[in-house]
């Protein structure tokens, strides 16, 4: 079972690449408060269709370079 993650792109400058950034939400186990923890990933987008802004659905894929692991599925 491939995960699949939701997130925003934040940067299209490169080809055929595109940085996604993915927001949850984390609990402290002693306090009980939730605090968010937010990650980038490096994500494959073939047709440079993908821009800035767009809310995407990524899914895990094969490594196709040195820090993508991650393709875009569609647009939210």
């Amino acid at each position: 079972m491939k995960r699949k993650l939701q997130g925003v792109i934040v940067s299209d400058k490169m080809q055929k690449t595109r940085v996604v950034e993915i927001t949850r939400l984390k609990k402290n186990p002693r306090y009980k408060k939730y605090y968010k923890v937010t990650r980038r990933f490096k994500v494959h987008d073939e047709k440079n269709e993908y821009k800035t802004g767009d809310r995407v659905l990524i899914e895990e894929t094969r490594p196709i370079s040195k820090e993508k692991r991650w393709k875009i599925v569609e647009k939210i």
